[in-house]
């Protein structure tokens, strides 16, 4: 190198732009701990069922009765029942589990706003990133059940429908529970989607409607009843690709 030639100063914004690309390269390693530490913990759970629903739900509200009584039998049957560990319904599913014979799973998520860990579980399991979470919820699940719920609910059931759909994860029971809150949005994935050919009519198979607790038990049991609950060797290849 010339001597009269200098390496150029790294300015400011360099180097804070530096610096975050670091930050950004090392996170890495912590999503991969909270994907080892999840499946550690709860690779004695199955067989489970994945519960999902609103946060905002109060106990004395008909969805939360209605959710613990599932729960619990879904628990007195022999699932681990998974919730995502916070208030509303989730608390409502990890109650009803908790009282019952098998495990109660919270998977929390850290929230600047409304999420507050739920005292019912048996397992706790807390996340920094909501998409190692949803892995789990599908990983481990042997059905989903879907009660009323907003945005993070619906984003759950299209996550659940678009995996199976595509093929990414095994064909499991998704069921949603109280066909009115549920009906125009299955009407309009049947009138609009369907119609327009935006899916199969077949998808609309991969979706249950059911109100009583003991239905939503038996329809899984239903489901299972010519194969076990334990993931085929072709599943859990599938699962791995999660």
């Amino acid at each position: 190198m010339n001597g009269s030639e200098k390496i150029p100063k790294m300015q400011g914004a360099d180097i804070a732009g530096h610096a975050y690309s670091a930050r950004e390269s090392w996170r890495v390693f912590e999503i991969m701990a909270e994907f080892v530490e999840a499946t550690e913990r709860l690779s004695c759970i199955r067989p489970a069922v994945s519960v999902f629903g609103s946060a905002r739900t109060p106990l004395d509200h008909h969805y939360y009765k209605l959710t613990e009584e599932i729960s619990r039998q879904l628990s007195d049957a022999g699932f681990s029942v998974i919730s995502g560990g916070g208030p509303g319904i989730m608390e409502a599913a990890n109650k009803g589990a908790f009282f019952g014979k098998s495990p109660s799973v919270g998977l929390n998520i850290q929230l600047p706003h409304e999420q507050h860990t739920n005292p019912y579980q048996n397992i706790s399991q807390t996340f920094t990133h909501f998409f190692a979470r949803k892995v789990m919820f599908v990983k481990f699940a042997t059905a989903y059940v879907v009660m009323p719920g907003g945005f993070g609910t619906l984003d759950e059931l299209m996550e659940a429908l678009t995996l199976v759909q595509t093929g990414k994860t095994r064909k499991i029971p998704i069921i949603l529970v109280h066909e009115p809150y549920w009906r125009g949005l299955v009407d309009w994935f049947r009138d609009t989607l369907v119609n327009e050919g935006t899916i199969d009519a077949a998808d609309m198979d991969l979706i249950q409607v059911i109100d009583e607790p003991k239905d939503v038990v038996d329809a899984i049991f239903k489901y299972y009843e010519t194969r076990g609950f334990e993931p085929s060797p072709a599943e859990r290849e599938m699962l791995l690709s999660l």
